[in-house]
């Protein structure tokens, strides 16, 4: 308790400092310290829940534990929860308040199959094959929940009107559980949404992303004895690798920002059987949504002239999409600020230590473990090579993200390293950061709603006056199945 209480001083201090770095003028701001000491106070509480789905570790929609537990904590502080939302059972919307503004905060916590770790700097699976919180969304979720509770309590304490609302988003990694709420109206009586992300830095820079479309591709054969009657058989495995033969020559003739990747999730049973099944689980990314469609149509393309040339049959089932992130500066320029009030992670020597070790085992150059302290400078124009859910939200919404660095530098996401890392202090301690910006990002847009509006504009000026938002999942159901098996 008295550790506690020290460094809700140090903070308050530091807090008036920053503020003062920033901006001269500036007086101690009253709200942002009430920020920092619920934060700082209900600490022990939030690095509990953040633990305690680390070990549950749960695959996309599967994630019964997860979201109980977040709810949980949710309607004790009086949120009133709506459980599974757009078909999705561990999907869910807790909102607290009435009146506008309305900001809403994005919360995931499914986790990565076949990446379980312990909280230890050297490669230690818990559970043999299992899965583990490679992207941290243990922290994301719990960290958003924190910062919707802190808001809520403001509201209270300063009686103001306005209405918090968050998104219980599962299956993040492959099911774009947000794309169904999207394409469901659940964001559109939301004015901004809010957001962050684990990260091995500081940043609060808006930026966008690969839009994707991803695509199980089943074929369809003869079974037979593969040595005694082959020529009774017809092979799916034929024909599924026909297909990745084919697409692999596509490679050469697409677009240089493409990616495209699969993996075999079926290819048959035993190598005496003439397989009459496989399947392959396939994405296709681009920064343009629109490409993206014209490449999976040509991989379409190829898997039907694979069935062709094989005597096969195919079908596939498109599992997700999800478009790039639209960046929003009004609302990033906003956040940058708080973030560079509330600064980065500073680690005890026993951090020190878990970071040396961790960076060691790493085969490439890393990053100064000093710069988990820094907040890297606000860049507009930015990209990062990967896809997110979000992505369908900021096209209909004004959305800003940040990232703290929850994993030592260096370190990269879906690795178990983050996982490690997401499982012990450090993790914890910029769980807390994010908690922080999140919440008072939110207070600045209650105070000041009159950013909602530039924040609009913004919004408007990229899409183009013509825009209607169209998801690319079209009318399919959510695939609850998609992770079953692979825990």
């Amino acid at each position: 308790m008295k550790k506690i209480l020290l460094c809700s001083l140090w903070l308050s201090g530091f807090l008036a400092q920053a503020q003062t770095e920033i901006n001269p003028k500036a007086k101690p701001d009253r709200d942002k310290d009430f920020v920092v000491t619920e934060l700082n106070k209900k600490f022990p509480v939030y690095q509990k829940v953040a633990k305690d789905i680390w070990s549950y570790a749960e695959l996309g929609f599967l994630e019964t534990q997860s979201t109980e537990r977040l709810q949980g904590v949710l309607r004790t502080e009086g949120f009133k929860i709506e459980t599974g939302v757009s078909e999705m059972p561990t999907a869910f919307l807790a909102t607290y308040g009435s009146g506008g503004p309305v900001i809403g905060i994005l919360a995931e916590f499914d986790a990565l199959p076949g990446l379980s770790q312990d909280s230890v700097p050297d490669r230690k699976v818990n559970v043999e094959g299992g899965p583990g919180h490679a992207c941290g969304h243990h922290l994301f979720g719990t960290a958003s929940v924190a910062a919707a509770v802190t808001l809520k309590d403001w509201l209270i304490k300063n009686k103001k009107a306005g209405t918090v609302k968050l998104f219980g988003t599962p299956a993040e990694e492959g099911g774009s559980a947000k794309v169904y709420m999207v394409r469901d109206g659940l964001f559109n009586d939301v004015d901004v949404v809010l957001h962050w992300h684990p990260s091995s830095a500081n940043d609060a820079s808006p930026q966008s992303c690969l839009s994707i479309k991803q695509t199980i591709f089943k074929f369809y054969g003869r079974s037979a004895h593969a040595a005694a009657a082959p020529q009774a058989g017809r092979s799916a495995l034929d024909g599924l690798e026909a297909m990745n033969y084919m697409v692999n020559l596509m490679r050469e003739h697409v677009p240089q920002e493409t990616r495209i990747h699969y993996v075999i999730n079926k290819g048959g049973l035993a190598a005496n059987v003439v397989p009459d099944y496989a399947e392959a689980e396939y994405m296709v990314r681009h920064p343009d949504a629109r490409m993206v469609e014209e490449i999976w149509n040509r991989i379409v393309k190829a898997a039907e002239g694979a069935a062709s040339g094989t005597e096969t049959t195919m079908k596939y089932e498109v599992i997700s999409g999800s478009f790039n992130l639209v960046p929003n500066e009004t609302l990033a320029r906003l956040m940058y600020n708080n973030l560079k009030i509330v600064g980065g992670v500073n680690y005890t020597p026993e951090e020190v230590e878990f970071g040396k070790k961790i960076q060691s085992t790493l085969t490439f150059k890393v990053p100064p473990l000093e710069s988990a302290t820094q907040v890297q400078p606000f860049k507009t124009g930015g990209f990062f090579p990967a896809s997110t859910d979000v992505g369908d939200i900021t096209w209909v919404v004004p959305t800003a993200g940040l990232g703290t660095a929850t994993w030592v530098p260096g370190v990269p996401a879906h690795s178990w390293q983050a996982v490690a890392t997401g499982g012990m202090s450090i993790g914890y301690k910029a769980m807390n950061n994010a908690a922080k910006i999140i919440a008072m990002t939110g207070i600045d847009i209650f105070n000041n709603p009159t950013i909602i509006g530039k924040a609009q504009k913004e919004l408007d000026e990229y899409v183009g006056p013509n825009f209607k938002y169209k998801s690319m999942i079209g009318d399919r159901k959510p695939p609850l199945d998609f992770r079953k098996g692979k825990q």
